[in-house]
């Protein structure tokens, strides 16, 4: 299921479209070798400066507007996460990439964060049941 097929479809420039589609597609191929391979990809970006806010938005933004409707398989928080991460580091710049849970239901949840300021971490119910992070990669 798609956390992009509900609701409006999100609206980004072009470049950074372009930008966040091939972030993306990387994702999406890199979403079928095991986790520690995604983790260790995402590690070699610690040497990068952190993106700013703003832009970490904007790339956010964009990897949501980017993703096929006609797709046929995942593309949620993991996914896209993951793509803003990449396109972050297509750019120069490094964005964290975070794991959390909650309990009570219990849940999984993926978001990419620069310090003070994260994207995709309060979805739905966040402000009910925040989620508490338990992986953080590149290290903090």
């Amino acid at each position: 299921m798609s956390v992009v097929a509900s609701g409006p479809r999100p609206t980004a420039p072009w470049p950074d479209r372009a930008l966040a589609f091939i972030a993306l597609v990387a994702a999406l191929a890199l979403s079928r070798l095991p986790l520690r391979r995604r983790l260790a990809l995402v590690r070699r970006t610690r040497h990068l400066p952190y993106a700013s806010p703003s832009r970490l938005d904007a790339l956010y933004t964009a990897a949501c507007a980017a993703a096929p409707w006609w797709w046929p398989g995942r593309i949620a928080c993991m996914e896209l996460s993951l793509a803003t991460v990449l396109a972050a580091a297509l750019t120069g710049r490094q964005a964290r990439w975070v794991f959390g849970v909650r309990f009570r239901p219990d849940a999984f949840h993926a978001w990419a964060e620069v310090p003070g300021h994260s994207v995709g971490r309060d979805i739905g119910d966040a402000g009910d049941r925040p989620w508490t992070p338990v992986m953080t990669v590149p290290d903090r």
